[in-house]
Formats: C-alpha cells, structure tokens, sequence
C-alpha cells in the first residue's frame, strides 16, 4: 500500500522548515549534513519532484554538486535497473556517490573515487513504488511498464531543472547499469524526441549516454548468459548442451524441458554469486543479501530468464554485505529527515529493490533499435562490460553489439589504468565505443572504483581510453 494525500497535494519538496516560508523549493531541498557523514564543501539537495499532478505521483531524488567548478561541469543522471531498484540505494550509496555506506562507526566512508569528481550527479528512484517514491493513486502500480517509467522520467527531468535552472544549460547525460540498459536509452529518446517539440525553456541539453552490464536483447542476453557459464566452467559440458538443445531463445514462452534445463543451471548460483564470479557472498548479513529476491516479475526481458526464481537473486557489491548495511541506514528516522524523504509515512521499510513491483506491463524484447536511432541522431553512446559479471555478461554485450550492425573503425584494443596495468578492451564502432572493464562484475563502480571513474572522465571528455602504458 501507498501513504495517501490529497488527490495532487504532494509535498513539493517535503522539506520546507517551519518558519522558513520564505525559502526556494531549491533551498528547501538543501541537504546540510547526514548521520555519520564525513565533512565535504560541495553541496548536496534531496526532495520530491511531482511527475503527475493528478495522480499525485513523486519521484525522491539526491543530487550531490560536482567537487570543483559545479558552475561549469556537466550533469549526469544515473539509473539502476530492476525493474524495480533503487538508484540511491546501489548507485549513490555504494558505487560511485560521493559517501559510501559501511559497517559501524560512522556509518559513511567517503567515496575517493567519486563520479562527482568529474560532474554534478543526480540520482533517482524510479519508477513509483521504488525505495522514497510515491503516488496518490495506488491503481497506479498496476500500470507501470518501460513508458510509463520513461515519461514519468522525463516530467521529472523536465520539472527539476525548473527548480534548479542554473543547470538548465550544462550538458546533460545519463548513465546507469543492469535494466537501465532499457531505462536509459528510452528516456534518451524520448529527450530527443521532445526537443523537437518543446519550447527552448523545456529543452534538455541532451549530448549523450552511457550503460554498463546492460540487458538491451533477450535473444543474445540469455545466450550469452549460457555460453558464459560453460566458458567459465560454471555449469557442465552435459548441462550446457542439454540448453542448447531444450531452449530455443528466440521464442518468448519456455518449453518444461528448458526450464528444468535453466533450473539446473540456476542452482549453480545458490552456491556462488552470479554477479562477480570470483567474489565471496555474504555470510553474516543480517538480510542476507545475495539471497534475497527482487519481486517476481512476468514478462520482464528477458522473458524466458526471468520466469526463474534464480534470475531475481540481489547482486551483491565490492563488500557482499554493504547492502545490508545501506538498508539498515536508509531506514533511520534521522537519515530520512535529514534527506527530506519518506514525508508521507509509507507504510513498508525502504528496500533497494520494491517488493510491491510485481507486474511490468511493457519491455520490448530488444533496446537495438532505439539505440540505432540515438547513435543515427549524434548521441554519444558507451557501453562498458564488467567482464566477471555472470548475470549479463560481457558474452552477452559483445553479441548483442554485433547485432546492431556498425562498422568497426578499431577492433579490440586494450586500454590502460595506472601502474601500468591493462584495464580491460575497447572496440570503437562507428558512432559508438565498447570497453570491458577487466576484473569488475555487475556493478563496476563498485569493484573496480579506479577504473570505473577513469572510464567516466573519457565518456565526458569524448576521449578514447589511454592504449598503451603510462
């Protein structure tokens, strides 16, 4: 259930101090410092923006200022997936936001490799009924799908920038991971689109986006998941074949025989986490995070994989446990009064993936033609691969691209990070850029901090990553 108020009446920012009337809906949102937070000089906001007025739909936001020369770096949204799943709780909180939850005291460590290091960053929860998020109108839950998210997105972007305008003119990028490789490259669309239409006070000064392990194509998505678990001798040379054989993943409906198949397959990742194969799981978390399940969802791309309890295993970070660390903070009466949040009273504990999403009502089965349409438009587009990442892996990214068909201008290439090291693969195609991140599973900026901010700061730049040692 959804706290109620009046039909339209959401709480603008949900921070205006008593008497303090005279302060902006901006300054309202100013966030002065969290529980535990260590002292920065860049400042931080976080609120409610109203995405229907009707239906009295809000989406919770926190935007942190870039450390140096806000005034003059870009913008960048970031995403995370699910559907269903929190951009603050995995993107801000524990990948590339400026404090990072961690066990004990204090509660936040801050992040030295930042992303706010090299832009302003915005994070939100998205769609409705993610983590702070709300709607007057409870129907509403049983209506959501990839549009709805990405409209509902874009009257966020649209009403955000009213109330912060000194942004209006910076260029603007989003970037998110997992199923944002839907979220982003849609809401991309549909700010391309928009400008074609809008007065030029609603235009977004779009330039480009970026996706990280990111479903884009169910047919390549679940055979590159397969042949990566036989590649990585996760499952047998017997199981393998018996998929191969059983499973056609061109059809959207399974056949018993392969998912009896895909259910032997899944008891593999009871035992190791799918989302860094190489990493340990959390063993003494109190919730247990790499056993906790997001909701069941039908109908989700992929269709087949998602039907499988397994599929909706919660990916687990650098430390397996953080995330139980950051459920245990985000649900703090002082954090959240501290970040402006939860002002309705929800009636369930903030979680980092909703347990009320349990219907999708739209996902297409492949994102490619969208993108083709972005990168035929001047976007610029990046999609990066943490190359241990079992869930959509790195096999999965590579067959997919070949299937959007662009040229190639420099094939495999392999970049570099400091000391020397190699930090994965690049292959340039025309109007767009591949790199693997080597070493880093599903949340890259999680496992590889370093790496993942360097791949951040050439993105902006619109620079190729360094190819040989430095």
């Amino acid at each position: 259930m959804f706290a109620l108020v009046a039909a339209g009446g959401v709480l603008p920012t949900a921070a205006v101090e008593k008497g303090s009337p005279s302060k902006s809906p901006q300054e309202a949102d100013r966030v002065i410092k969290l529980p535990g937070q260590p002292a920065v000089s860049f400042k931080q906001y976080a609120g409610y923006v109203t995405v229907n007025q009707t239906h009295g739909r809000a989406l919770f936001y926190w935007f942190f200022e870039a450390t140096k020369n806000p005034q003059t770096k870009p913008l960048v949204l970031w995403l995370n997936g699910g559907p269903g799943c929190s951009s603050v709780g995995y993107g801000a909180a524990e990948e590339l936001g400026p404090f990072l939850t961690q066990k004990g005291n204090p509660e936040l460590k801050l992040n030295n490799n930042s992303w706010n290091k090299a832009a302003n960053l915005l994070f939100v929860e998205s769609p409705i009924g993610v983590g702070f998020s709300y709607t007057n109108s409870s129907n509403d839950i049983n209506e959501l799908g990839d549009k709805v998210t990405a409209q509902d997105s874009y009257n966020f972007l649209v009403n955000w920038f009213r109330r912060f305008p000194q942004y209006k003119s910076h260029e603007f990028y989003i970037a998110g991971e997992s199923y944002a490789g839907h979220y982003v490259p849609q809401l991309a669309e549909v700010i391309f689109d928009s400008n074609k239409k809008v007065t030029k006070d609603d235009r977004i000064n779009l330039k480009g986006f970026m996706i990280g392990n990111a479903l884009v194509d169910d047919e390549m998505d679940q055979t590159g998941m397969i042949d990566y678990a036989w590649d990585h001798a996760v499952i047998s040379d017997r199981l393998y074949q018996e998929i191969k054989t059983k499973c056609n993943f061109r059809n959207e409906h399974l056949t018993d025989e392969c998912d009896t198949a895909l259910n032997k397959y899944y008891d593999v990742y009871k035992i190791v986490d799918m989302y860094s194969l190489y990493s340990p799981t959390c063993v003494r978390g109190n919730f247990s995070s790499t056993n906790r399940k997001l909701p069941r969802i039908q109908g989700v791309a992929p269709r087949l994989m998602s039907k499988i309890d397994e599929w909706h295993k919660k990916p687990a970070g650098y430390d397996p446990c953080v995330t139980d660390y950051t459920q245990m903070y985000m649900n703090r009466p002082d954090v959240q009064e501290a970040l402006h949040a939860n002002v309705t009273k929800i009636s369930y504990p903030w979680t980092h993936c909703s347990d009320n999403i349990t219907f999708w009502s739209d996902a297409p089965a492949s994102i490619l033609p969208t993108i083709s349409k972005l990168v035929a438009g001047g976007l610029r587009v990046w999609v990066y691969s943490g190359d241990t990442d079992g869930r959509i892996p790195v096999t999965a990214t590579r067959l997919s691209l070949k299937k959007l068909g662009l040229k190639i201008n420099q094939d495999w290439t392999p970049w570099y990070t400091y000391k020397k090291q190699v930090g994965g693969w690049t292959v340039e195609y025309k109007g767009l850029m591949f790199v693997t991140v080597r070493g880093a599973g599903h949340q890259v900026p999680s496992f590889k901090p370093r790496q993942a901010l360097q791949l951040f700061v050439h993105f902006l730049a619109n620079k190729k990553l360094p190819s040989s040692p430095f």
